[in-house]
């Protein structure tokens, strides 16, 4: 284990979680040092306990969208409880193993997630060509514009020079050291917020313990869980995948769970892994728990002792890191690949990125979900077909594919009762009952026949789908 890499990567993310952390607590009308002590706690713990070592989590945007109403409507006290409550229900989540239905995503609904995630994280980059309230322009833009220009330069080229640094780190300290010696006329950390406080506070949430305060809470906690258990999970996915190594869901579901309990009770945000941080950390080296550990732990250093120079850190420096990570989370590839797959892929991976761009990650992940699902439907209930002969006065049937509910009516369209003789059989051996749906189908069609005065054997059904059908009133020869 390279300990020092990993180190340096984890110092090199948490400068990128500072900025990310305090937006998102502004985006929720919350203290900023709210997020930094949720960024602690939640990288922290899920870095030493998790079952995905390299990956980020932190305070993040797409969980505290979803309380900014629950916040303005009722208060810090309420959030915080809501934070410890979706730990709970994540921790639940991790220990009924319930990790590996990520495994239900399709590869499009991925590719639709990662692409929508990089153009929300340079499009939230633009922000800080703001202030207060309105563009830069003059000397502050071209001065902006030019230092995000060098920074990308840096991280882009420095690679080919060596690898001994993190391109980021070098990007970041360089042009904080510029802009400091030049007095640069530029906006700075520090013009976010002050992000100088004491330790974190232990404090049970102070609110009545009365139902009425559960039905104020538990459908943000349960928002904000499936929001952070979805992100979280994708994200464990594209890690396994950039590093060629299998983590442990469940595991990381857990942690997690535990790092938002732990967060919501010393006043933090609620949190989840951050696909962003996640690649700065990635592409820097880290490849183990240290440098997500060191990543947290310094967080608190900067809030404890290093804030003054925390603070002086350019914006500029900041955002040219981040551009350059939506350029490489971006999958280039799917662009190629949209005139080769098939059609009902390609749309979905267009339509899971809009979708993730124009509203959030859980809404998109599950549309995708269910568009997949219908796509596969649709495109399987069309695939039945039926061998058909007919000797000594008796015609039989050979479906072939699968029966459920969305090829009932494509399956009853190959029989015709009234024209068909007193005998027929249903060879069931190329036929796959899949639903309840299909036995009832079954049941339907020998009722068809035995109401036109006609006997249909059915053949060859499994036990299971054998014992079904003779409750429906089929009697089944095997």
């Amino acid at each position: 284990m390279n300990l020092s890499k990993n180190a340096l990567a984890g110092l090199t993310t948490s400068f990128a979680l500072v900025p990310e952390c305090i937006a998102f607590a502004l985006v929720a009308h919350l203290n900023p040092l709210t997020g930094l002590y949720g960024a602690f706690f939640i990288c922290t713990i899920t870095a030493i306990f998790g079952g995905r070592p390299g990956m980020i989590s932190g305070a993040a945007g797409s969980m505290a969208v979803v309380i900014v109403a629950l916040v303005a409507q009722h208060g810090l006290q309420y959030f915080l409880a809501t934070v410890v409550l979706s730990g709970i229900i994540m921790l639940l989540f991790g220990v009924l193993r319930l990790g590996k239905l990520v495994t239900m995503v399709p590869h499009p609904v991925m590719l639709g997630f990662v692409n929508g995630l990089a153009i929300v994280i340079a499009w939230s980059q633009l922000q800080h060509f703001k202030a207060d309230g309105a563009w830069l322009h003059g000397s502050l833009l071209l001065w902006m514009c030019g230092l995000v220009a060098l920074t990308m330069l840096i991280v882009y080229l420095l690679p080919r020079l060596t690898r001994a640094l993190p391109p980021a780190l070098v990007a970041i300290v360089g042009v904080g050291v510029l802009s400091a010696t030049l007095g640069l006329p530029v906006r700075t950390l520090g013009d976010m917020a002050h992000i100088a406080g004491g330790l974190p506070v232990f404090a049970l949430p102070e609110l009545p313990m009365t139902m009425d305060t559960l039905r104020v809470v538990f459908p943000y906690a349960l928002l904000m869980a499936v929001v952070g258990l979805l992100e979280t999970l994708l994200t464990f996915n594209l890690t396994d995948e950039m590093t060629e190594t299998r983590g442990l869901p469940n595991r990381e579901c857990v942690a997690l769970g535990v790092a938002n309990v732990a967060s919501g009770l010393f006043g933090g945000m609620g949190g989840c892994a951050m696909i962003g941080q996640t690649m700065i950390n990635l592409s820097s080296g880290g490849r183990t728990r240290v440098s997500g550990a060191v990543s947290g732990i310094m967080i608190l250093l900067f809030i404890l002792f290093l804030s003054p120079l925390i603070e002086r850190i350019p914006l500029a420096a900041l955002v040219g890191v981040m551009f350059v990570v939506a350029q490489q989370t971006f999958a280039w590839s799917s662009l190629q690949v949209l005139g080769k797959v098939p059609r009902h892929d390609a749309l979905l991976i267009v339509a899971v990125t809009a979708i993730t761009v124009a509203t959030d990650l859980a809404v998109a992940v599950l549309c995708g979900i269910v568009i997949a699902a219908l796509s596969f439907a649709w495109r399987h209930a069309r695939e039945i077909r039926a061998d058909v002969t007919q000797a000594e006065g008796v015609k039989t049937y050979t479906p072939y594919g699968t029966l459920f509910f969305a090829s009932i009516a494509h399956f009853n369209e190959l029989f015709d009762p009234q024209a068909d003789p007193q005998q027929v059989t249903l060879d069931c051996r190329h036929l796959r009952l899949a639903d309840h749906s299909a036995v009832v189908a079954v049941a339907s069609l020998s009722e068809r026949y035995a109401k036109a005065g006609k006997t249909l054997q059915v053949l060859h059904l499994s036990r299971r789908c054998e014992a079904l059908l003779q409750r429906s009133g089929v009697m089944a020869t095997a």
